[in-house]
């Protein structure tokens, strides 16, 4: 094991920051500029308000593309789950070589550039005469997140030992009740991780959805239109809504990714 000595591991640290500072330092310009304006080229410093964040609520548009976001979200999560939960038992109990086919399937929607599935999706609608909407958005999306779902859940199934489901059939237990008893406890914190994960990564997907989305748009969409406007104080309102929800998603799948690992 390599000792770094006290002075390599302080420049590290200073190189470190400085890369943080570099990417998230903007971030904090826009969070600080929700609460206060900026007028004749000086900061009004006692302009401390939460204007901003008010004109958010009562703006309908802002709304309604984050109920949008939501159900989106939410739905393709579930579907991702179902469908990666089924997907992955069957590659960890199935012995055929189009198993390894399924595997390629699945990740290559994530894998590739979103261009390439957003203009293949759109193809697809088009051809089958499926009208753009939120059902389009979620079949997208659902695509883009299955991938990460299913090698959560898969990792997470092949750690279990498979005396455990010997032993429950064994003692009588169907293979419904073997799942529900036996291996759905073992896997809800990889299910937890993969729900979060792959909420997070719909959240913010923007190139897939503004290709198969109709006329209603996600929160990321409106917010991409709001900035063609030039930053307001809306925009950094929103854009530190986003920053804190996006924050705690991801301090959630820590804590269930941990919670996995340790188990």
């Amino acid at each position: 094991m390599i000792r770094l000595s006290t002075t390599a591991l302080a420049i590290l640290g200073l190189i470190a920051g400085f890369v943080l500072l570099v990417l998230y330092g903007p971030l904090l310009v826009a969070i600080f500029f929700s609460f206060f304006k900026f007028e004749n080229n000086a900061v009004q410093w006692d302009s401390f308000s939460f204007d901003a964040y008010r004109s958010l609520i009562h703006d309908e548009g802002i709304i309604d593309a984050v109920l949008n976001t939501l159900l989106v979200g939410g739905v393709a999560v579930c579907l991702a789950l179902v469908l990666g939960t089924a997907l992955a038992f069957y590659y960890n109990s199935s012995r055929s070589r189009l198993r390894e086919v399924l595997q390629l399937l699945i990740f290559l929607p994530f894998l590739m550039p979103p261009i390439i599935t957003g203009l293949s999706l759109l193809v697809f609608f088009r051809e089958t005469d499926i009208p753009r909407s939120l059902v389009t958005v979620v079949i997208g999306h659902t695509v883009f997140v299955l991938a990460l779902a299913y090698r959560i859940i898969l990792a997470r199934l092949q750690t279990l030992r498979s005396s455990l489901v010997e032993a429950s059939l064994d003692l009588g237990a169907s293979r419904w009740q073997t799942f529900r008893y036996v291996l759905a406890p073992s896997l809800m914190s990889a299910l937890g991780a993969s729900a979060i994960l792959a909420f997070a990564l719909s959240f913010d997907e923007t190139l897939i959805t503004l290709l198969v989305t109709g006329t209603k748009s996600t929160l990321p969409m409106r917010l991409w239109a709001m900035m063609r406007m030039g930053f307001t104080p809306d925009i950094n309102a929103l854009v530190t809504i986003i920053l804190a929800g996006s924050t705690g998603l991801s301090l959630l799948a820590i804590r269930f990714v941990g919670v996995t690992s340790r188990r």
